[in-house]
């Protein structure tokens, strides 16, 4: 008898045999204690994407709960281990003769699993539609069909209004009536026998009618240039809350174990308003209603490691995106999954071992049981993100059958000190997911098993790990290539992302040209870089964008492509129309024909001829005449037979392929003509449709008769008359090849056709063209002529319709352009620009541009001598700008005899600087000289405080501005000078006086009617002092003394009423006063309340007037103002009710000066002088003057000059001049005494008038020393 070693005394749970006595006599098969929805729960967990489902799925179940219950019932036996393997053998070698034995008692080999000889195909219709799905399966034995909906078996008797199933022979269908939006989804066919089980799966997409919801589901299967692109867009959800982003896609579970499971998910196509901040991962045990979120903060990256489960138990997942607007809806739930060891499920996947024989097997192994497990081994990290970190390892070769458990222990980098991160609960998993780490700092982890022995050694240490993100986000994709497919789908192809890792696939984005809305294309990401993007509007213009996307997020947006217009692809052209004779000699026939008029979508590329001879009623077979293609639309066939006829046909080729012939001409006789008249103009065509003009082009025709063509006759009429109703578009003959038709009607179609003249008459008309209908295309664009900053004139045409292959075509008065010293065209995207290089004469013309490849897209501009004239000077300008002056310099003389010079700007930028000038010297600032310029309201300063001998002379003020120059000057000489020398010396010396005592009014008298002499004069307040008055005529004199020392008290404030006015800024308050000096104190009340001062509301003090005021007015303005004035001792206040009309009329008055004021700041065209002329000019007699005033509207204003108010004629003493429309100038040669006085330089256009004033002061130096010496 065989005897085991004894139990260890901490044994557990063993699945030993023992009799009575506690002796071990062989193993025991344990009791599989699991009930069928259990088991069931189990074979449906599966991580695959290919599920197992119908017959096969059911016969499976049934086998795996067969073994269970036969596992019930337990036999036990003993055996030695040299009986068992004897046993063993004998069974191998009974199986081996009976396979032999059942292998030639059947020898039928026709028998097989069931194949999809034709697999059902997925469509997409429109709801309310019937679709059908067809298959043929082979299968022996004939095998049993079943149909699944999203695997759920579907019941076509219980619901036949619905479904109908059908099976003939091996043919089987599934048709589905009256589609709606649940119809959509996947459709599997299960086919099973006894040889096994096959499936097929299509999908049906139903697609909404409504345009543009791209909640509605898309399926496409195209072939396109000989690829077949398949696509499918399911939404996930839809989206409630305007602005927050699209469901997530595809939530999948991976590396699933006892208590943890990673879950991936891919990035919506639509982020919403503002990109995605992160996402919020949740999770539902299966059987229950209750979702539980497992993140407190969102995760950036679409990947995210679930911990926390409990073993045994089914989970599904489900993902919520987040942005600035709000959260997205959740995404469709993930495939359930199992808690689970991985080889317990391997295991389950296997399915039952061969069938229970009752027998019981055991051999004996060492004790395990009660020894503490070893080290984990292969520790590393397989995920390192900023938010968390995953460690994963194997387990250890040593731990018992109980199973171990793991400690996570971590070590932060410098230290020696070892953490352990789940001392609670060790996990079961040999996964664990490590948070709350400090980002940027680096780490050390082990693993420590442990079971119910006790905790094993630490495994090796990873090493230092940061924590930080390791996954970049992609790079941009290359430039996207948009080319046309049908009339509502386009291939979209790109360059690849660069260097990116863990690529999850691209998204693409498309926009009607014109707008800024961007709609997706693709609901999921595809990882190829070509794509067929569908349900556009046919005829619309689109511009596409791509961008990458892997779990660290989306990348930048590629550059947006080509504009391509929705339409089907190329085809062959049709038919060329209209074959003619257009010359015969003896020997050959010149042919004409006119090119078709649908070119297939590609430019015509040339054409080919056949011909055939005609006898009587008996025609021969077609030749070809040439074998290259011909580039024009007439041809020379040569080497034919005299008298004899022919017949001819043309076919048109693209690069899609050769058209069908035309219709074949009449019999044409080879003979030479003997005619005088030219024949036939050629190669008619129209360019420039709009809906009231048209351009007619044509070529000359082959044979001019007996002397050559001198003009052309152009005829039209409206396509729906009859022959009378031709007539001409000209009288007088047209030398050109082309002709514009005007005052047509616009959606009329019109037909065309030219005839030759020469010497001996006029010869017969062309073949008709047309019918053109009179309409302008939708986003027709003409030529429009730039001037750019460096004044260089382009014209400038664009075309939104650009295809591959179109080309920009210019054209001198329809004539390539030969001579290319001239202009210099550059292409740039959807934009063509012909640049002129010496703008000149030579230049005038009708210049035209035609984009090749399209339905005529062409534009003209005619050049005329004035419109040249026009553009140089607008050229002059940009080149050479002008600052414009809203006032020139001016002069103004202040308090304490200072002297102010400023002028005004209409505009300047910051950049502005300003150079002041005296006598041709630039002065800057000190103590003679202050200066300010103020960038905002564009006004320049300069203050003296005084002018001295020496400052007679010019003051100029020099702007420069980037490229814009601008000067003012103002002239002090002579008398002028003079005179405002002692003006401020005057007002200086006035200043002095008031600072001490002094007379407000100089002694004056009065005579009463008593005959009484009143002399009186006028002081203020701080006058205070003893005054004398002196008396004297020849009778004597006298002397009055008063002292006024203790007389303050007849000094006192005395205020007038309040009263209002208003400005273009706003309303003023004021009150004049009658003595004010600086001790008085002023305030000012609104509503009883004291005004603070603000850039709104002001107070001040001008000479004896005091003011409030209120800028920008409102009507919290309205109400009682109170002016309190106080000089320490005695007090007066004024009220002003601000109310009812007193506030109507004020606000209205207001409003107008500002309406005014506005209107006269807003008129740009207005005509004015902007400057270039002094005030005063002072001038030697026998000089030369010459001044140059800068003029300036819009149109050019008039000029003229006056003296003295009347109008100057320009002369050989006096020359006026008016040059590029804004330079006027005067020239006085050898001025005279007699040219002094006041001129001005008039300009007046239809938005207004203005005058530059200024003087002409000539002197004579002799004279002015003789008056001196008299002196």
């Amino acid at each position: 008898e065989l005897k085991l070693s004894p139990l260890p005394k901490r044994a557990k749970r063993t699945y030993l045999a023992m009799d009575k006595d506690k002796e071990v006599i062989g193993y025991v098969i344990p009791v599989f204690r699991a009930n069928h929805d259990v088991v069931r729960g189990l074979m449906e967990a599966q991580e695959e994407d290919v599920t197992e489902e119908g017959i096969n799925y059911v016969a499976m179940r049934n086998l795996f709960v067969r073994e269970a219950r036969e596992a019930l019932d337990v036999k036990v036996e003993k055996k030695t281990r040299t009986k068992y393997v004897r046993e063993s053998a004998e069974r191998l070698e009974v199986n081996r003769t009976w396979a032999e034995f059942r292998k030639k008692m059947n020898p039928d080999n026709l028998t097989h699993r069931p194949e999809f000889i034709v697999k059902p195909r997925g469509q997409t219709v429109w709801e309310g539609k019937t679709v059908k799905l067809h298959c043929t399966v082979a299968g022996w034995p004939k095998p049993k069909i079943a149909w699944y909906k999203n695997n759920v078996l579907i019941d076509a008797k219980a619901h036949p209004e619905k479904y109908t199933v059908e099976s003939n022979y091996n043919m089987h269908s599934l048709e589905i009536k009256n589609c709606d939006f649940f119809d959509t989804a996947q459709y599997h066919i299960s086919a099973l026998n006894v040889k096994g089980e096959s499936s097929c799966v299509a999908t049906i997409v139903v697609k909404s009618r409504g345009k543009g919801n791209f909640n509605s589901c898309v399926c496409v299967c195209v072939c396109v240039f000989g690829y077949m692109c398949v696509h499918l867009a399911m939404p996930d959800a839809e989206v409630e809350v305007e602005g927050v982003p699209v469901a997530p896609l595809d939530v999948r579970c991976h590396d699933a174990n006892k208590d943890y499971v990673v879950v991936t998910w891919k990035q919506p196509a639509v982020e919403g308003s503002s990109a995605i901040l992160g996402y919020y991962i949740d999770r539902c045990e299966v059987g229950t209603h209750h979702w539980a979120q497992c993140n407190d903060n969102p995760v950036k990256y679409a990947r995210f490691p679930v911990t926390g489960l409990v073993e045994g138990r089914s989970y599904i997942f489900r993902v919520r995106a987040v942005n600035s607007a709000g959260v997205s809806r959740p995404s469709r739930v993930s495939e359930p999954v199992v808690a689970m060891d991985p080889s317990d499920r391997a295991r389950l996947r296997a399915g039952p071992s061969a069938p229970w024989t009752g027998m019981i097997k055991f051999t004996e192994e060492e004790p395990t049981v009660g020894v503490v497990p070893g080290e984990p081994s292969d520790v590393m990290v397989t995920e390192a993100t900023k938010s968390y970190v995953v460690l994963a390892w194997k387990p250890p070769v040593q731990r018992g059958h109980e199973g171990v458990m793991y400690y996570i222990e971590k070590c932060m980098s410098g230290t020696d000190t070892w953490q352990r991160v789940n001392t609670a609960m060790p996990v079961k998993s040999p996964r664990f997911a490590l948070f709350d780490l400090a980002e940027g700092k680096s780490y050390s982890f082990r693993v420590r098993c442990c079971n119910s022995a006790g905790v094993g050694e630490p495994s090796v240490s990873t090493g230092e790990i940061t924590v930080a993100d390791k996954l970049d986000l992609p790079s941009a994709p290359g430039n996207p290539v948009a080319t046309r497919n049908t009339d509502t789908s386009v291939v979209v192809s790109w360059g690849a992302s660069k260097g990116v890792t863990q690529l999850v696939g691209y998204y693409i984005d498309c926009s009607v040209v014109g707008t800024d809305v961007w709609m997706p294309c693709n609901n999921k990401p595809v990882k190829q870089t070509r794509f067929v993007c569908h349900g556009l509007t046919t005829g619309v213009n689109y511009v596409f964008r791509i961008k990458a996307v892997n779990a660290a997020g989306y990348s930048q947006s590629s550059p947006n492509s080509d504009a391509v217009v929705v339409k089907a692809a190329i085809s062959v052209p049709g038919k060329p129309t209209g074959v003619t004779l257009l010359e015969a000699v003896k020997d050959y026939m010149v042919l004409g024909w006119t090119e078709p008029a649908n070119n297939g979508g590609a430019d015509i590329r040339g054409y080919f001829v056949d011909y055939r001879t005609v006898k009587g009623n008996i025609v021969g077979k077609w030749h070809e005449m040439n074998l290259k293609a011909l580039t024009t639309t007439t041809f020379k066939a040569e080497n034919l037979k005299e008298n004899v006829f022919y017949e001819f046909q043309v076919r048109a080729v693209n690069m899609a392929g050769v058209s069908k012939g035309s219709v074949p001409s009449a019999p044409l006789e080879c003979k030479e003509w003997t005619i005088t008249v030219p024949g036939a103009p050629v190669g008619l065509h129209v360019l420039e449709v709009r809906d009231t003009s048209v351009v007619v082009l044509w070529e000359p025709p082959l044979f001019d008769g007996r002397s050559p063509v001198n003009g052309y006759y152009l005829d039209i009429k409206e396509a729906s008359a009859g022959e009378e109703g031709w007539k001409a578009v000209h009288e007088k003959t047209n030398k050109m090849k082309y002709m514009k038709v005007t005052g047509l009607k616009a959606g009329t179609s019109y037909v065309f056709r030219v005839r030759a003249q020469n010497i001996a008459g006029v010869g017969k008309p062309s073949a008709t063209l047309g019918p053109i209908l009179a309409q302008t295309r939708p986003g027709t664009k003409d030529i429009y002529v730039d001037v750019d900053d460096d004044g260089v004139i382009s014209m400038v045409f664009e075309c939104s319709e650009m295809k591959e292959g179109s080309e920009f075509v210019w054209s001198k008065n329809y004539q390539a352009i030969t001579d290319t010293s001239r202009l210099t065209i550059t292409h740039e995207r959807g934009k063509s620009r012909a640049i002129f290089n010496s703008p000149s004469l030579d230049d005038l013309g009708t210049f035209s541009c035609v984009v090749t490849n399209t339905d005529g897209i062409s534009s003209s501009y005619t050049l005329t001598e004035e419109g040249l004239k026009r553009l140089l000077d607008i050229s002059h300008d940009h080149k050479f700008p002008v600052i414009p002056f809203k006032n020139e310099m001016a002069m103004e003389l202040l308090e304490k005899g200072r002297v102010r010079f400023w002028t005004q700007v209409e505009k300047c930028t910051s950049a502005c600087q300003v150079d002041y000038v005296f006598n041709d010297v630039i002065i800057t600032q000190g103590k003679k000289y202050t200066m300010n310029f103020d960038k905002s309201t564009g006004i320049i300063e300069m203050f003296m405080d005084s002018l001295e001998v020496t400052d007679e002379g010019t003051f100029t003020f020099n702007l420069v501005d980037g490229k814009a120059k601008g000067t003012t000057s103002l002239v002090l000489i002579g008398d002028e000078f003079r005179e405002l020398q002692k003006k401020s010396e005057f007002a200086r010396a006035e200043w002095v006086r008031k600072q001490g005592p002094h007379f407000v009014e100089y002694l004056d008298f009065t005579v009463t009617p008593q005959c009484d002499v009143l002399l009186k004069c006028k002081i203020s307040k701080k006058d205070a002092g003893i005054y004398e008055v002196f008396l004297s005529d020849d009778r004597g004199k006298d002397k009055s003394t008063f002292n006024l020392t203790d007389a303050g008290k007849l000094f006192r404030v005395i205020g007038d009423e309040i009263q209002v006015t208003s400005t273009e800024h706003g309303i003023i308050l004021y009150s004049m006063v009658t003595h004010y000096n600086e001790d008085l104190r002023v305030g000012w009340l609104h509503k009883d309340a004291k005004i603070a001062a603000s850039e709104r509301v002001k107070s001040g003090v001008t000479g004896e007037q005091l003011w409030l005021k209120i800028n920008e007015p409102t009507e919290k303005d309205k109400g009682k103002y109170t002016m309190d004035i106080f000089d320490g001792k005695d007090g007066v206040k004024r009220v002003f009710d601000l109310t009812g009309k007193a506030w109507e009329q004020a606000f209205e008055e207001f409003q107008r000066l500002k309406y005014v004021n506005k209107l006269i700041r807003l008129d740009p065209y207005r005509a004015r002088v902007v400057g270039g002329l002094p005030d005063v000019v002072a001038i030697q007699e026998g000089k030369s003057l010459n001044l140059t005033g800068n003029v300036w509207g819009d149109p050019a204003p008039e000029v003229s000059w006056t003296k003295n108010e009347k109008a100057l004629v320009s002369d050989e003493h006096l020359m006026l001049k008016f040059e590029h429309g804004k330079f006027a100038s005067i020239t006085i040669t050898a001025v005279t005494t007699s040219d002094s006085g006041k001129y001005a330089l008039l300009v007046k256009n239809k938005y207004g008038a203005e005058a530059g004033e200024f003087t002409v002061s000539v002197y004579n130096p002799e004279d002015e020393e003789k008056e001196e010496k008299k002196d």
